[in-house]
């Protein structure tokens, strides 16, 4: 089942405004998604619309309007559980962040679509269209081996859909891969992969498919063209490769029409009119998104040489090199200060960690206190198990106090503790529930098992060397025990009765008297 499968309120509309935007009528799908953002009460139908409107608005270039409708998509798609709709939103956030300039949230949308986009259960073509906007957010980026690998997901998920390979061609990727090559000064490089988007063209005019490609894609073949024959390499006009026509494509994609501009540019140069081509830079008004802030400059380099203003072409290809090297330098500073980040939040919680481990244990004697205790017991009784609470009360701490004073009692304190603990079973759980009391918990044990580690504890305590340690008092320890049986109702009364128990036996052990 797909995602509109389960939209249930004007799917005819939803599916009409995606059938306009793959064609570039983005505007006409833009009104029919706010009459159903205006009418519909369903949350699915709702939710969609306003993730479809905003891929509209980016193909138009409505950059003013990107933040709010971010944030109304946002909101309706909070509460559902559909991971195509979190992945599809992230992806066009990524672009509509790349577009405002926000690098280290185009990055972070990037990596919440790749991984919604991966969790979909059952995808189709939605889930196809999501990879393709994930695949042009990482192109627009310069990740373009992450956007060669997106976009090969999206062919595979639309083959399987019945979407013709054509659609999801996408010239655009490799065409920002071949002009950021010549950007940075591999011209070579840039026109070999040029060469192999033509070759791509030709194949599909040869298949009698160019029909079936994207009004988006036939401009970026157009511009593909146009640069390779402002590089001094011949192109055929023929065969329907005309950089001139296809360059007319694009309906009312803003991207189209910035390559429509700077094609016309390209094509001044390549016809032998550099100072056309120059006087065009000074008028168009393109995008920096679309292929890069250098890509103006390196035009106007190429039209001042040919025009023979060779210093002048020099300087303005190190300004495309520098605007091109700007661009790496962002991006590093955004992974530089992703991993600052990590790490901060890496230390954080460790630190958060070591606090809630202090909260959790005895200061004194490093043993779990008496908050830890009631989650270790509640965690035990919630289990059904079978467990004995004993209550240990030391005998003569008060003396020690008042006789070797409270530095003393604490050495104490700590001594009695390593004692229980070193005679306990394994499995056995020892707390400091305050003063001078300890609490043993003896899971799945019964009174039978409670008195043996009662007696090695109360045998333990009075073998120790406490003459040594605080002369004149002798410390010993009275126990008592309560049982708390497994299942049943009323485990909370059950719990408070062991140790009303428990306290009991080990007041009745305080007065009882004792074997030498």
């Amino acid at each position: 089942m797909g995602w509109l499968d389960r939209v249930d309120d004007q799917v005819d509309a939803l599916t009409k405004a995606r059938a306009l935007q793959e064609v570039s009528r983005s505007a006409e799908a833009y009104a029919i998604l706010e009459r159903v953002v205006r009418t519909t009460r369903a949350p699915n139908a709702r939710a969609d619309a306003l993730v479809q409107r905003l891929s509209a608005l980016i193909n138009l270039g409505r950059t003013a309007e990107y933040t709010r409708a971010i944030e109304e998509a946002s909101a309706a798609v909070r509460d559902l559980a559909e991971p195509y709709l979190h992945g599809h939103l992230n992806a066009l956030a990524a672009l509509a962040a790349h577009h405002q300039g926000a690098l280290d949230r185009c990055v972070t949308h990037l990596v919440r679509a790749a991984r919604a986009l991966g969790a979909v259960d059952d995808p189709d073509r939605d889930t196809a269209w999501g990879w393709h906007d994930l695949a042009m957010a990482y192109s627009y980026l310069s990740f373009h081996g992450y956007a060669l690998g997106a976009i090969e997901r999206a062919r595979q998920l639309g083959n399987a859909a019945g979407i013709p390979e054509e659609t999801f061609a996408a010239p655009g990727i490799r065409l920002r891969n071949a002009v950021a090559l010549d950007h940075t000064g591999d011209g070579d490089g840039c026109l070999r992969v040029l060469r192999d988007i033509a070759t791509d063209l030709e194949r599909f005019i040869a298949a009698g498919r160019a029909d079936r490609l994207r009004p988006s894609s036939l401009a970026a073949y157009g511009y593909a063209g146009a640069r390779r024959a402002a590089l001094g390499d011949r192109v055929d006009d023929d065969r329907g490769t005309d950089p001139t026509r296809l360059l007319g494509h694009g309906a009312d994609s803003a991207r189209a029409r910035d390559m429509r501009q700077l094609g016309q540019v390209c094509l001044a140069i390549a016809a032998g009119r550099p100072i056309e081509a120059v006087t065009r830079l000074d008028t168009v008004q393109v995008s920096a998104e679309t292929l890069g802030a250098a890509e103006p400059a390196r035009l106007r380099s190429i039209a001042l040489g040919r025009a023979g203003d060779h210093a002048a072409a020099h300087r303005a290809d190190r300004l495309a090199f520098r605007l091109a090297a700007q661009r790496h330098d962002r991006l590093r500073d955004v992974y530089i200060d992703g991993i600052a980040a990590r790490i901060d939040h890496e230390e954080m919680r460790r630190e958060a960690a070591r606090f809630e481990g202090e909260a959790l244990t005895d200061p004194l004697t490093g043993l779990p206190n008496r908050r830890r205790l009631e989650r270790y017991i509640a965690a035990v009784v919630s289990r059904g198990e079978r467990v004995v609470i004993g209550v240990c009360d030391l005998d003569g701490f008060k003396a020690v106090n008042t006789r070797h004073g409270h530095h003393s009692g604490d050495l104490v304190l700590q001594r009695v503790a390593g004692v229980i603990n070193r005679v306990m079973r394994r499995g056995d759980f020892v707390a400091r529930y305050g003063g001078d009391e300890f609490v043993v918990v003896l899971p799945g044990a019964g009174m039978a098992e409670a008195a043996e580690v009662a007696r090695r504890i109360d045998a333990a305590v009075r073998t120790e060397d406490w003459e040594s340690l605080v002369p004149g008092t002798p410390v010993g320890v009275s126990i008592g025990f309560g049982e708390v049986g497994a299942g049943g109702p009323g485990q909370r009364d059950a719990l408070s009765a062991a140790f009303e128990a428990a306290d009991r036996e080990m007041l009745q052990a305080k007065v009882r008297p004792r074997s030498a």
